[in-house]
């Protein structure tokens, strides 16, 4: 059963094409590619969150709290089998530091824990200490799949800070059916086929020659999650197709039936 934990900073920035192929020019001067990337090869990153029945955790975090948390489901192939490795994650940002705890399992073996709380086989302790920390998480917030997330990502590492890291995303893809890792990846798209969500993440600050490259190509720091922009797109869809509905009400001159 594999763990990782860590503390940092990260900050996302979204980039068209030419910001892209500007920065790619760049990069392999001060890193290496991910392990998993080399060749210019791209990973693909599929993720169910879970929420409460009334999404009160991303309802929560779009409210930019000094303390927010998450839970999520991860898998590195599509679609997994009962025996494909998951990890379920707890990511905490408290006062814009990110800390992220994990613990590995099967497909078959996750969907036992939550049914239950039944937990694989624990070799080390801070193992245990990771699940502890899920299973007051799970007792402080009665959640269920909510959303879907996948994409796929190229990843670098510095030459010389193996914990800088520089990670971009495409293909965002978002729904809110189909809520398992053992489905395909398939849904709505949440940025543009030529755009790039990057993720500057490290431990202390932004090297010198990456504020350079930010400065000359006029990139700048936003606020994006990935589940945040899936469920602001899904109350938006709600909205407009409550007020179809109100225009439709409209002209058959039904707005309202009410008895007193």
């Amino acid at each position: 059963m594999a763990i990782n934990t860590f503390a940092r900073k990260e900050i996302k920035f979204l980039l068209d094409m030419n910001q892209y192929k500007a920065l790619m020019e760049v990069i392999p001067q001060y890193m290496h590619p991910d392990k998993y990337c080399v060749g210019g090869k791209e990973y693909g990153i599929y993720n169910i969150y879970y929420d409460t029945p009334d999404d009160f955790l991303i309802r929560e975090s779009l409210a930019k709290p000094y303390y927010k948390e998450k839970i999520r489901l991860r898998s590195y192939y599509s679609p997994a089998s009962p025996e494909s490795l998951v990890f379920l994650e707890i990511k905490k940002k408290i006062g814009g530091i990110v800390t992220k705890r994990r613990v590995s399992m099967t497909l078959a073996e996750s969907e036992e824990y939550f049914k239950t709380r039944q937990k694989p086989e624990i070799k080390k302790y801070i193992t245990g200490q990771v699940f502890s920390e899920l299973d007051v998480f799970l007792n402080t917030y009665p959640v269920v799949p909510k959303q879907y997330i996948s994409y796929q990502r190229e990843a670098f590492f510095g030459k010389d800070d193996n914990d800088f890291r520089l990670t971009f995303d495409r293909k965002i893809t978002e729904r809110r059916y189909d809520l398992g890792l053992d489905y395909e990846s398939y849904g709505n798209f949440i940025i543009g086929a030529d755009q790039r969500l990057m993720e500057v993440k490290v431990g202390h600050s932004i090297p010198e020659w990456l504020i350079a490259e930010l400065s000359e190509l006029q990139l700048y720091k936003t606020s994006f999650s990935k589940y945040g922009r899936a469920y602001e797109n899904f109350i938006k869809e709600n909205v407009t197709q409550q007020n179809r509905n109100i225009r439709i009400s409209s002209n058959n001159k039904i707005l309202m039936n009410r008895s007193v």
